[in-house]
């Protein structure tokens, strides 16, 4: 019955892995087209409004169904799941007219902080999809908590579907037709409230009117304010720092001089920053969190050597594969940049802010690690450091500096976080990853595979012109640059054992490199 019930667990644990890959590759992806049709001012309009509605669906989509499943899966029987349910649904629909009023009614001043007034539409538009949140995230977590996955997963990506499909439909349309780009952006933004409405129609119900109503459980607002909010602050990390660069990037660069219409069009270049930064992490985080059902069983399991185990293995995948990724992206930015939006234009910014990816790794692996253990206070004080280093420093920074300073400062408000959550973790959860024989072969891996990459594209360069302006050309490039920059790198790290061989076994077809590897070796052995 244990067996079943830890099968269960882990099938459900990777069905919702799939399903949260799935919908936050679909996030960064559709940003490449939709930004080749409405330009960098309509890509502006759309960013400045959408870390508002990034942070419901953070709600909607993760935070909150995690922890609500955690509330579903304590209480003893269904009965009391039912109870829970009602309770925190309750609570959730508090907060949501508490928000709908205040975007509803208060757009006006946000958008005015925002330096634009021609934002306001936008901004009420994303409200009406928090009145969906309670019922998706209570249908969601109600689900989760009685180990019922599949259902929060169709939700999950039907709702990404959608939503990608009415913001692409609405910027062709847009185009087409010469709307403004703020009418554009409202109706892009729209995609939210009916993607919440299509997820909310494959979602079965929780309501049970069958069951006996039990007596009201204790401490369940408290824990939802807590326990519920710390972990969709945490979840919402990237997207909060976006939120600062809504009200501080635009307007630090006309306070530095630069015309109104000049600064649009730059923050709508600075905001490229976002898909590129959010498939690194995809990719890096994916790697890293496919060991997290192993790590949550053995804590539960109260198994120590085993959880350390996990833990260095997991971290040393995370960075190694997230500084690999940030590498490779700085040495091709000018390619990548021309390739998906169509020019080079601010790829030195757009490269400042690649580092980010691995310090936002590393918080988001650190902090996987401490929600196995319960533990959540040490994130939420290294969030409010980041993000007060980010709400104090980013208006002056791009005043001097211009956009490249915003780059700067998500940088350092990410390694702010960091060194919070380092400093304040147990040795043991840093002692495996921080090895000097490990830092010293990660970084000479990546120093050998920038070389190697640059050297490829010089030699391209030199021998096919067009790569310098065409994007068809470009792309072939990327498919000569990319698998040798990956090839170079992978074979360096099995030369000098970055990672043990049970490391590697623990990476998706891990055993197929080793396999390979071993082949190479004996072949050129003889």
């Amino acid at each position: 019955m244990g067996n079943r019930n830890v099968n269960t667990t882990l099938q459900g644990a990777l069905i919702l892995s799939i399903a949260a890959f799935i919908a936050k590759l679909l996030s960064a992806v559709y940003r490449v087209p939709f930004q080749n049709m409405v330009g960098n001012t309509g890509f502006y309009v759309y960013q400045q409004v959408y870390p508002l509605y990034g942070i419901g669906m953070t709600f909607a989509l993760s935070g909150l169904p995690v922890f609500i499943s955690k509330l579903i899966a304590e209480a003893p029987d269904l009965p009391s799941q039912q109870q829970v349910a009602r309770q925190v649904y309750r609570w959730l629909w508090g907060l949501a007219l508490v928000i709908f009023g205040g975007l509803m009614f208060g757009a006006p001043s946000i958008a005015r902080g925002m330096g634009d007034v021609h934002l306001a539409p936008l901004i009420q538009m994303v409200a009406w999809m928090f009145l969906f949140m309670p019922a998706l995230s209570v249908g969601r977590g109600y689900h989760q908590g009685r180990f019922q996955m599949l259902p929060t997963a169709r939700s999950q990506v039907i709702e990404q579907l959608v939503r990608v499909v009415v913001i692409l439909v609405a910027a062709g349309w847009a185009t087409s037709h010469d709307w403004s780009v703020y009418t554009m952006g409202t109706w892009a933004l729209s995609g939210g409230t009916i993607a919440a409405v299509a997820a909310l129609l494959v979602l079965p119900r929780w309501r049970q009117r069958d069951v006996a109503p039990v007596a009201s459980l204790p401490h369940v607002g408290r824990r939802l304010l807590i326990e519920g909010g710390t972990l969709c602050l945490l979840t919402a990390m990237l997207v909060l720092l976006q939120l600062v660069d809504s009200f501080t990037v635009k307007n630090g660069l006309v306070a530095g001089g630069m015309g109104d219409l000049a600064a649009k069009s730059l923050k709508g270049v600075y905001d490229r920053a976002q898909p590129l930064v959010q498939l690194g992490l995809v990719v890096a985080v994916a790697f890293a969190t496919s060991l997290l059902p192993a790590l949550t069983a053995a804590q539960q399991e109260r198994r120590p050597a085993a959880f350390k185990r996990l833990t260095t293995t997991m971290m040393r995948i995370a960075l190694m594969v997230a500084v690999a990724a940030t590498a490779g992206l700085i040495s091709l930015m000018p390619w990548i940049n021309r390739l998906l939006f169509g020019d080079t234009q601010g790829s030195g910014m757009l490269a400042v802010y690649m580092l980010s990816i691995i310090l936002a790794t590393l918080i988001q692996t650190y902090n996987s690690v401490l929600q196995s253990q319960d533990q959540y206070r040490l994130t939420v004080v290294a969030l409010a450091v980041g993000l007060a280093v980010k709400i104090v420093g980013n208006h002056w920074a791009v005043r001097s500096f211009g956009a490249t300073g915003a780059s700067w400062l998500t940088v350092i408000s990410l390694g702010a976080m960091l060194v919070v959550i380092w400093y304040g973790s147990a040795v043991t959860l840093r002692s495996g990853i921080w090895t000097k024989p490990y830092i010293r072969i990660l970084l000479a891996c990546t120093i050998l595979m920038v070389f190697g990459v640059r050297l490829t594209v010089a030699v391209l360069e030199h021998w096919w012109p067009a790569l310098m302006t065409s994007r068809l050309a470009i792309g072939g490039g990327l498919l000569v640059t990319i698998p040798v920059g990956g090839l170079l790198f992978i074979g360096l790290a099995l030369k000098w054992r970055l990672l043990s061989v049970r490391e590697w076994l623990a990476i998706p077809h891990g055993e197929s490199v080793l396999r390979l590897w071993q082949q190479l070796s004996q072949h050129g052995g003889k």
